[in-house]
């Protein structure tokens, strides 16, 4: 399978391609020249098998010949070996046809374990075969970093550097990346928000002359490795429902856009999904283009759902290549509208179809805790505040049936959820000493030159 850039000027790469480079060199997404599509008997059969038989099947028709399959195997199971559920990613219903899908049984107790940890394994089997090593640049909004930190710690073929918007995430997800004490790994606190971090992270991606130098590559959602990866929990879950007949819908708490995209990719490839549903926090930029066909960026508002505070949701891009026709220019047109005037409006034709496939609500802080509490009080389930804004999205269509991700463990947010409940959630065993451990950071300014020799100097 070859990629192409959704801006048109990049050339085509294979997977292998793909995964070292992360972002197009004119600054677009990759994404497949085609989108591989299954049966409906070919989507009912993967209800028989496990996790990561169903991984192995969709991971395979993304990556071709990149790896041999016993290879892709062995590395898809030692990826989840070790999550704290068989299931990987269990579904709960807590009432009939509504669901609870649990993505934080990883090892950071965040969705983005599921895809780091295989991606990893992915890379490093690369860089060893070509004998090479990589520089790579990770911005966060919270989970990403830890979960890339936990994926690459002591990997000797990689050099990882974070980016974290100073202040911007919880004290949990802070240490989850600050306390890890690896050669390879270097976490820098930005003075700025998250979507400065990752304007920095594309900025050296453009500068090509630096990211040929350090042999960067980037491990957010702007690398379609990601969106691979986590589009395969979206036919999990299908396999773990017994009624196939039950139109799904998915209620996705989202910022930047990645993990609703693959969803938009599992639906493509001909899960019967009915509404995706994108579920935000008062920086709802998604919820408003979806509205009014503008996508407009406004100041960044801190919220007590961190993970979310983004205006610049990077993989819309994705999906508006195809809203637009699969046409680069207009892609191009309206990123260079976005990047001058802060925001672009979607043809007529793009926002219909995007009305059609995507619905989308918001909660502000008071209604995030509330719903927190009316879940414990309720189901006596304790859920994180980004998982709370996906549940109160779905409070909002009670007679649809819907499948709600739950994005991380309560215990990331501990303040959050003491507000909403009166009770702190504890941490896993394995994280029991976080609190105790010291921690390594780099404070840095908001600027693209300084990171750049920052990462020359080490």
């Amino acid at each position: 399978m070859n990629y192409i850039s959704t801006r048109g000027n990049a050339k085509k790469l294979n997977f292998e391609g793909v995964l070292l480079k992360g972002l197009a060199d004119d600054g677009g997404l990759y994404i497949p020249e085609s989108t591989p599509v299954m049966s409906a008997d070919e989507i009912n059969s993967l209800s028989k098998k496990t996790y990561q038989e169903i991984a192995f099947h969709i991971i395979k028709k993304f990556t071709g010949e990149t790896f041999p399959d016993s290879v892709l195997n062995e590395m898809i199971f030692e990826s989840y070996k070790n999550f704290t559920s068989k299931s990987i990613a269990p579904l709960v219903e807590y009432e009939k046809d509504k669901y609870i899908m649990e993505l934080f049984h990883g090892p950071t107790l965040a969705f983005k374990d599921i895809a780091m940890q295989l991606i990893s394994r992915m890379l490093n089997f690369i860089l060893t075969k070509r004998n090479i090593d990589s520089t790579i640049i990770c911005a966060t909004s919270g989970d990403t970093g830890g979960a890339a930190v936990d994926a690459f710690s002591s990997n000797n073929r990689v050099k990882l550097f974070v980016l974290l918007p100073d202040g911007r995430v919880s004290d949990v997800q802070r240490r989850m990346m600050t306390t890890v004490k690896s050669k390879n790994i270097k976490i820098l606190s930005i003075d700025g928000n998250f979507d400065d971090c990752q304007n920095i992270v594309k900025n050296l991606f453009n500068d090509h002359d630096f990211s040929k130098n350090v042999n960067l590559s980037g491990v957010n959602s702007i690398n379609w490795a990601r969106i691979m990866v986590q589009c395969v929990y979206y036919f999990t879950a299908f396999s773990f429902i017994e009624d196939k007949d039950i139109p799904i819908n998915f209620i996705v708490p989202t910022g930047n856009f990645g993990d609703i995209y693959a969803g938009y990719l599992a639906k493509s490839m001909g899960l019967p999904i009915s509404k995706l549903i994108i579920a935000t926090n008062i920086n709802d930029i998604l919820k408003r283009c979806i509205d009014t066909g503008i996508y407009e960026i406004s100041d960044v508002i801190p919220s007590n759902s961190p993970s979310m505070d983004i205006q610049i949701s990077s993989n819309f891009e994705r999906l508006l290549f195809d809203l637009e026709g699969k046409d680069p220019l207009k892609v191009r047109k309206c990123m260079t509208l976005l990047s001058d005037n802060g925001k672009f409006k979607l043809s007529k034709n793009a926002h219909s179809q995007l009305k059609e496939m995507f619905d989308a609500d918001a909660l502000d802080i008071a209604e995030t805790l509330k719903t927190i509490k009316h879940v414990y009080l309720k189901y006596n389930i304790i859920i994180d505040p980004h998982t709370a804004v996906g549940f109160g999205v779905s409070l909002k269509k009670p007679n649809l049936p819907v499948v709600t991700l739950s994005t991380a463990h309560p215990a990331k947010f501990p303040e959050t959820v003491f507000e909403a409940i009166g009770k702190y959630p504890a941490l896993p065993t394995k994280h029991k000493n976080l609190h105790s451990l010291s921690e390594n950071i780099q404070c840095m300014p908001n600027n693209a030159q300084k990171i750049k020799d920052y990462i020359v100097s080490q």
